[in-house]
């Protein structure tokens, strides 16, 4: 019970702060997802033994240019980049024969694609048809929220088949589906009330389908970069949830995927 509180009370912050700070205006926006990408890049970094600075420069220097500095054919190439490592992290999860990165090379590479670059297009979410609009945020906030809420309770409740057992034991195919079938449910719902000329009923109802598909995702990659390391979390920085990157695993990994069909299918 005690434990229960405990993740209740931190849960609650949490999300207070990152709500707040969204609606109050861009650059305070910019500043909570830029504090949070920097914890999430030192819990990452302690998972894969990376000691390094340029990690932190570069997200310094991500918040500086996005989301209006970009140049439109980097940005471009940026994306590439960041969804052909969210392909590779895809494959290696089936991957039982070797822990990736090993090499430190390879770990930088992947701290700037796998935690600064998603975190950068989650950045530029609410900027992407060229104003600040942070209920594209929150309502993303909700379908993570949504999705992982009824994934855990139908899991739970319903939940007989593994989804991905070697990597995760506890999430199921019901589950997913539990939590994919709602965030339908509050798609329609945020349609409903959600004012803008830009994202209709099936936007919203693709945009949760990608956050579901591709937030699980993010949470099976994380959860193996934890097993490969022998950790159970990634910090202790949030009591009853784990780390930061525990945290927002599902959120930033699917940001890209979103920007994606935003920026090109709308």
């Amino acid at each position: 019970m005690r434990n229960l509180i405990t993740r209740l009370i931190s849960g609650f912050v949490y999300v207070s702060l990152f709500i707040f700070a969204t609606l109050f205006d861009a650059k305070s926006y910019i500043a909570i997802t830029g504090v949070f990408a920097a914890i999430c890049i030192w819990e990452f970094s302690k998972i894969v033994k990376l000691k390094n600075i340029i990690p932190y420069i570069l997200l310094a220097a991500s918040l500086y240019y996005f989301p209006f500095k970009v140049p439109e054919k980097v940005l471009l190439f940026l994306l590439i980049a960041t969804l052909l490592c969210a392909i590779r992290l895809i494959y290696n999860l089936y991957n039982k024969t070797q822990n990736y990165p090993s090499a430190n090379i390879d770990k930088l590479d992947l701290t700037i694609r796998y935690i600064i670059l998603p975190f950068s297009f989650l950045i530029a979410l609410p900027f992407v048809f060229g104003e600040y609009q942070p209920k594209i945020v929150i309502c993303i906030l909700i379908f993570i929220w949504v999705n992982d809420s009824f994934a855990y309770l139908v899991g739970k409740n319903f939940g007989k088949r593994k989804l991905f057992e070697s990597v995760s034991p506890k999430k199921t195919i019901e589950g997913f589906i539990g939590g994919w079938v709602f965030s339908l449910i509050a798609a329609f719902f945020i349609s409903q009330q959600h004012d803008d000329s830009n994202i209709n009923l099936v936007d919203w109802i693709i945009i949760a389908s990608i956050l579901s598909v591709f937030g699980t995702i993010g949470d099976l990659i994380e959860s193996k970069f934890k097993r490969q390391a022998n950790v159970k979390d990634s910090d202790t920085i949030m009591p009853g949830h784990g780390g930061m990157l525990d945290r927002l695993d599902s959120l930033f990994f699917a940001a890209p995927f979103v920007y994606l069909y935003l920026y090109f299918f709308i």
